[in-house]
């Protein structure tokens, strides 16, 4: 925690400008581009990781599909992920988070900003209602990000089980299935230091409708947890 006031004090004098320009964003009426809203956020969140000694080391962005309309399913390991996530993707995406985040104050305005959802874990038919008009806006040619353990993992590099039911959108969209492992995202928060710190971000090669088209939510949902973790555990040693 110590390197989030380490953050806020370095940029204190940019936040009330982020700030307002990110709520202006996120207002029905705003006339800016998807790619023009993502590609501000984006410019923020490297100035904040660069000024928090943040390394992001990115590898396979050649596989990202070239046509948008897709959905990356990365492991969770802490609150950096999506900041990670954000300096490593030049392809414009929108998030899907739990209710209890999607109140914080400038999380919610980001939220707004990217037209992401917010989805209540405990109401299964709510969820569902989430993901269905998810699925709709993949299909108009919209990136998503979704965490498929559902919650973070305590337990550093080592993966949670994976949820079916967060697959359910990629295939009601039928779009490219992009996994993504996310190695020591979790030890720029977590741990009490301040001191340079490097994680990585690996893009997977992607599973097209074709290659998943005959298997059940949860098959997808293994096989993409275990390709993470066997990448995760190559680059770890």
């Amino acid at each position: 925690m110590n390197r989030i006031f380490y953050m806020v004090v370095r940029n204190l004098f940019r936040v009330p400008v982020w700030f307002y320009r990110i709520w202006r964003m996120g207002l029905p009426k705003d006339t800016h581009t998807d790619e023009q809203r993502y590609d501000y956020l984006r410019h923020v969140v490297k100035t904040v990781n660069r000024t928090g000694r943040i390394k992001v080391e990115v590898q396979g962005v050649e596989n990202l599909p070239s046509e948008n309309g897709f959905i990356l399913f990365p492991n969770h390991q802490g609150l950096f992920d999506v900041l990670a996530l954000m300096e490593a993707c030049p392809k414009p995406f929108s998030i899907v988070v739990k209710k209890e985040a999607a109140k914080l104050i400038l999380v919610k305005q980001v939220i707004k900003a990217l037209d992401g959802f917010s989805i209540d874990r405990q109401d299964i038919r709510a969820s569902m209602e989430i993901i269905t008009k998810m699925a709709e806006h993949v299909k108009m040619g919209k990136n998503y990000v979704i965490f498929p353990e559902g919650t973070r993992s305590r337990e550093g590099n080592k993966l949670l089980t994976f949820k079916g039911g967060t697959f359910k959108s990629a295939v009601n969209a039928k779009c490219p299935i992009v996994p993504v492992a996310l190695i020591d995202c979790f030890k720029p928060f977590d741990e009490n230091s301040s001191r340079k710190q490097t994680v990585q971000i690996c893009f997977l090669k992607p599973l097209y409708a074709e290659d998943y088209q005959k298997m059940k939510t949860i098959q997808i949902a293994e096989m993409v947890h275990d390709k993470i973790q066997e990448e995760i555990n190559q680059k770890i040693g």
